[in-house]
């Protein structure tokens, strides 16, 4: 009988792509795939049997570390209960804090690192049948954040090679893959290491030039700093391309931007949001903002909420800031105090939901491309393109006999929160 395997996949879209690189190696291994793969941060009333149960940790900040060790614990009760034989943890998390781990949960039987980043590998294993996925075009990062982990986690950029990714994306598109999105730690710095002269704009080229059955190409993660002219004018004139564009800008004071070491300035954003707002109408902006990055002021915290309610960006997340060991940012003081962060953290997401909601309405009575993703009784779940998955909202359907992975024309009647709902 052939042994079998679960996966918990936690964080980032680029975590759930290395976990499919384990998935492949168990099953080279003569594993398989079984039970409630789960890319949530619970193992609460999963109903988990298998011999082996995977773990990818995510080590980003505080609360992905909490997650990580709930699943963790989580998964110990299932071992004592006999649901589970074996149970592995990987990712970064481990990369970072394994020896403290290892003294602390025993009961865990194997510890790795973040998985190693092949410039060759192909994956050939999912952990889910969806009809979209990720391709990772590079790990690692040289922008040198004062306030982010991942350098010391997964090292400085490694781009992946461009005839590598080519083959990836056919081999994608020949599984009749409709959407896929180009992910890595900072997609605009792809092929800086490689020193072939290639970048970016020349490789979404190639990829549209190698397939057939995307619909939509997705990019997440850039950085405003190495966003070029040409890229943009690749995603005005592409209509694969979806405009969409992941653009975190952390905040928008000078000051503020100067100890983040961003490497950009509030004149120079501002400039890029107005060019690709000019070139490339109806596109979608998402950025990310940290709330109470050390020192910051009250009067800078406003600077932050002033510009965000100006520029209106269609979708934000933000942060409360993390305080992680190694970053350049650790030691600056004054750190600001927690209750502080999270009233400025409300106070950016207060004020995001009446933007969203007010930019949600302007859809109303218009008809868009839905891309189907599940069904339920009474209706079909699908997203635009203008809503990256798992992370932006979604569209009700009031049809609910539509093919999973196909498009379908709606029309919007109404919002609820941050969704539409079609007919």
């Amino acid at each position: 009988m052939r042994r079998k395997f679960s996966v918990i996949s936690l964080g980032c879209f680029r975590n759930t792509y290395d976990s499919e690189i384990m998935t492949d190696r168990f099953h080279k291994e003569g594993y398989v795939l079984t039970g409630n793969n789960s890319y949530g941060p619970s193992l609460k009333n999963n109903p988990l049997n298998c011999d082996t149960l995977l773990i990818n940790t995510c080590g980003f900040i505080d609360k992905a570390k909490e997650e990580s060790l709930e699943v963790i614990k989580q998964a110990i009760s299932l071992k004592k209960k006999n649901k589970v034989r074996k149970i592995i943890v990987f990712g970064c998390l481990v990369q970072r804090y394994r020896d403290i781990l290892r003294k602390s949960f025993p009961q865990v039987d194997k510890w790795e690192p973040v998985v190693e980043f092949s410039p060759t590998f192909l994956r050939r294993k999912k952990l889910e049948r969806t009809y979209f996925d990720f391709l990772k075009i590079c790990e690692g990062c040289m922008n040198k954040c004062s306030f982010c982990s991942i350098p010391l986690i997964k090292g400085g950029l490694r781009s992946k090679y461009k005839d590598e990714i080519i083959k990836e994306a056919k081999f994608l598109d020949g599984r009749n893959t409709k959407e896929l999105n180009i992910i890595g730690q900072d997609i605009t710095s792809w092929g800086k290491d490689l020193r072939t002269g290639d970048n970016l704009t020349d490789l979404l080229k190639s990829i549209l030039r190698a397939t057939t059955n995307i619909r939509w190409l997705r990019l997440i993660y850039t950085h405003p700093r190495n966003f070029s002219d040409s890229l943009i004018e690749l995603i005005a004139k592409e209509k694969r391309i979806c405009k969409y564009i992941d653009l975190p800008i952390q905040h928008i004071n000078d000051r503020i931007l100067k100890l983040m070491n961003r490497g950009i300035t509030r004149k120079e954003i501002e400039s890029l949001i107005r060019k690709i707002r000019k070139k490339i109408p109806g596109c979608i902006l998402r950025t990310t903002v940290i709330a109470g990055f050390p020192t910051e002021r009250e009067d800078e915290f406003k600077e932050l909420l002033s510009f965000l309610k100006d520029v209106r960006f269609e979708r934000l997340g933000a942060f409360i800031y993390s305080r992680e060991e190694g970053t350049s940012a650790y030691n600056l003081s004054p750190q600001i105090h927690p209750s502080t962060k999270k009233r400025r953290y409300n106070g950016i997401m207060s004020q995001q939901q009446k933007i969203a909601e007010e930019l949600n309405r302007s859809f109303i009575g218009k008809k868009m491309n839905i891309f189907i993703e599940a069904k339920e009784k009474d209706f079909a779940i699908g997203r635009t393109q203008y809503d990256a998955p798992e992370v932006d909202g979604l569209v009700f359907v009031k049809k609910p006999n539509l093919k999973i992975g196909e498009f379908y024309k709606a029309r919007i009647v109404d919002i609820y929160g941050y969704d539409l709902i079609g007919i």
